[in-house]
């Protein structure tokens, strides 16, 4: 029996060892891969703000800001050939016109997102409202089933687009609203459907003229233009009743030339010198330079 008990006990000890052997072995693995740990973080709110990003430039506030806004981001890569996609083509443009505005001086800049994130369409132009942007400028990439199809183009918001958010912007129950500067909770309904009427056609017109302004300076940055008209489509990051708004496709990415002109240093830097000039000549004339 005591035999027994002392054979059960030397075969015992290997048997223990290796169970904890595999038990520390596989808590060491879990814990490589993350497992084996509770992180816990506050998930933003849903309707809740996107955060505002820095402003640049100038700390003189009555100097104009204008807001840029890298289309696409994290998770939404937009159009794409290969290795090339929109959302980065749309960064690094937007930052080179960011560094050429601020290299000139006398303009603030913000841009929505300067890095890889994913910012909801309609926190881009709500940004730029609550940041009291000048300028809004969308900077994006086509694409197109037919891969023959290149060039540059410059929306601005349709009619159709307008009347949507016409009725968005009067529908919304917040009472702090702003336009211009006026809270129009403040005043009667009928007054303030008046005022949103009248801000929305002043600021359409100044959509139109810096869209002008920017296929002008693209064309005589030799820039292949699709259209050499001003486009119009119900987009929903131009939808700001009173802050003047662009959207720039600066080419198709899915064109082999386009994709090389876009995807190239010397490419970008074009087009954002061709759009810092188009924002200075705009926010002039707007000053009565």
């Amino acid at each position: 029996m005591l035999r027994a008990l002392q054979l059960v006990v030397i075969l015992s000890v290997p048997l223990a060892l290796a169970l904890a052997a595999f038990v520390v072995d596989h808590e060491l693995y879990r814990q490589a891969l993350g497992y084996g740990h509770v992180i816990r973080f506050d998930m933003p709110q849903i309707g809740a703000p996107a955060d505002l990003p820095k402003v640049e430039g100038p700390a003189d506030a009555s100097r104009p800001l204008v807001v840029l806004d890298p289309g696409h981001g994290g998770f939404d890569p937009g159009a794409g050939q290969g290795g090339l996609k929109e959302k980065s083509v749309a960064l690094q443009i937007a930052l080179a016109i960011r560094d050429r505005l601020l290299e000139d001086g006398g303009i603030r800049v913000a841009l929505t997102r300067d890095n890889d994130r994913f910012i909801s369409l309609a926190d881009r132009p709500d940004i730029a409202r609550r940041l009291g942007a000048d300028l809004f400028v969308s900077i994006h990439a086509d694409s197109a089933e037919n891969d023959s199809a290149r060039g540059a183009s410059v929306y601005i918001l349709s009619e159709k687009g307008t009347d949507e958010a016409a009725r968005r912007f009067a529908a919304t129950d917040d009472t702090s609203v702003r336009l211009n500067g006026v809270t129009l909770s403040d005043i009667d309904a009928h007054v303030s459907a008046i005022l949103l009427d009248l801000s929305q056609r002043d600021t359409l017109a100044s959509s139109n003229e810096i869209a002008s302004l920017m296929l002008r300076e693209l064309a005589e940055a030799q820039v292949g233009l699709h259209r050499e008209r001003v486009e119009t489509a119900a987009l929903a990051v131009l939808k700001a009743p009173d802050i003047p708004s662009i959207l720039l496709e600066s080419g198709y990415i899915n064109n082999e030339q386009d994709a090389q002109f876009l995807g190239s240093a010397a490419g970008q830097q074009t087009i954002a010198k061709a759009t810092a000039r188009a924002i200075r000549a705009y926010l002039a004339r707007r000053a009565g330079v």
